[in-house]
């Protein structure tokens, strides 16, 4: 009888602690709700200046939101309006691609043709201004809705820069932005195709696969997404897909391991099997990140220039209110590439490092002839000297061509030159 007292006291013991210890998880949310309620109850009737209710709880939702990561924010209407204007692929604005890096306000990239590219804003820029308000402790929506304004409107944009003693102040002018994705030239005397994506907007898969239709003739590949900020998943997806025929392109993992979504290659979407070379830099991010880090993963590709800005993380916007007006753009999962690695603060680093700049050439070269071909160099000379009418130069800035000139110009276009030439002799 005591036996059995004694095991039902226990019993009722466990039973009471298990029950507790679900209780705790319930009890310490709403206390912690309750905290909240009673702060934000306590600024609404002790802050110095009248503030009202919904003005607090908005600046609560964009504290707790920057506090997460740099990526999650709180949209308001404004915001929330903005953000649509944005998407459509025409706006108001820079032509500049900002993020958070170190808590800095940092410029990913510059976008190819716009007032910020035009200026001489370069990738990596930290903002430290803009006009005369200080970016410290400013949060990336508030950063960009005051870098946007009306066209034609001056703005000041106060930047240090890796090299400069001293910070520059640059001034820009507001423009319509126009994005055009995608570029697809041929390289002189050579019979290479050389492809720029600016961003991933919803033409650029399309755009690619025109492209490489159009140029059947070509040996090899080069695609440059140097300074690409990225932009749509799907495009991304589309754009290696183009290249590769089977294969886990990108996986998508958040909270729940169960969650995980894979995105993978098919032989249907593949148009080309040609030599490839992708160039990247530090203003390469996010999409451009999961294209070059899937063709090399998956070998089909060599990575050409500098290490990429590490921007592997995926945000949805969710609504929370009916009308969808207001939304919070949250952070709800990563990119991870095929090989398993994550790019999120890591980037992609080249299989070949090149960095940006004139191509090194040796000096003198064009004395260094042959006997035989020094009388006719040095007649070629003297008629340089003789006066002569300016002969006409050709513009060819409207030509889809790229000169062996510009290429001199690009050290890094010029290195991926030099391995495609290599990958097509071996493929021979």
């Amino acid at each position: 009888m005591k036996r059995l007292l004694l095991a039902t006291t226990i019993t009722l013991f466990l039973s009471q602690s298990l029950f507790a210890k679900e209780e705790i998880p319930e009890q310490t949310r709403f206390e912690s709700l309750s905290k909240l309620t009673k702060v934000i109850g306590t600024v609404e009737k002790y802050y110095v200046d009248d503030i009202k209710l919904e003005e607090i709880v908005n600046k609560s939702l964009k504290g707790l939101m920057q506090e997460l990561d740099a990526h999650s924010s709180y949209l308001d209407k404004k915001s929330s309006k903005e953000m649509s204007i944005q998407t459509k692929g025409e706006f108001g604005g820079l032509g500049i691609t900002v993020g958070m890096r170190d808590s800095a306000l940092t410029v990913i990239s510059p976008i190819d043709d716009t007032p910020a590219f035009k200026a001489g804003i370069k990738s990596s820029d930290i903002i430290l201004k803009i006009n005369d308000k200080s970016t410290l402790n400013m949060t990336l929506d508030e950063a960009v809705s005051l870098m946007r304004g009306k066209v034609n409107t001056d703005i000041y944009l106060t930047i240090v820069r890796k090299g400069e003693s001293e910070p520059l102040k640059i001034k820009i002018t507001r423009d319509i932005i126009k994005i055009q994705s995608v570029f697809a030239k041929r390289i002189e005397n050579q019979k290479y195709l050389y492809l720029r994506v600016t961003s991933f907007d919803r033409k650029v898969t399309d755009g690619l696969e025109k492209a490489i239709d159009n140029n059947k003739d070509v040996e090899g590949i080069v695609l440059d997404l140097r300074n690409n900020p990225g932009g749509l998943l799907s495009q991304a997806i589309g754009v290696v897909d183009l290249f590769v025929d089977e294969g886990v392109i990108v996986s998508q993992k958040g909270r729940n391991p169960e969650d995980e979504e894979k995105f993978e290659a098919t032989t249907s979407n593949t148009v080309t099997k040609l030599p490839l070379v992708v160039l990247v830099n530090g203003g390469s991010a996010s999409a451009s990140e999961i294209v070059s880090g899937a063709l090399q993963d998956h070998k089909r590709a060599i990575v050409i220039g500098e290490k990429t800005f590490g921007k592997g993380s995926v945000q949805a916007v969710l609504p929370i209110s009916k009308d969808r007006s207001e939304n919070i753009k949250l952070t709800i999962a990563k990119y991870y590439l095929p090989s398993g690695r994550t790019i999120q603060a890591v980037g992609v680093t080249p299989d070949i490092i090149a960095h940006a700049g004139v191509t090194t050439q040796e000096t003198g070269s064009e004395f260094k002839i042959k006997e035989a071909d020094l009388k006719k160099h040095l007649e070629g000379e003297l008629e340089k000297t003789e006066v002569k009418k300016p002969a006409k130069t050709e513009d060819k800035t409207n030509k889809k061509i790229i000169s062996e000139e510009d290429v001199a110009k690009d050290n890094q276009l010029n290195t991926s030159l030099g391995i495609l030439k290599s990958l097509i002799i071996m493929n021979k």
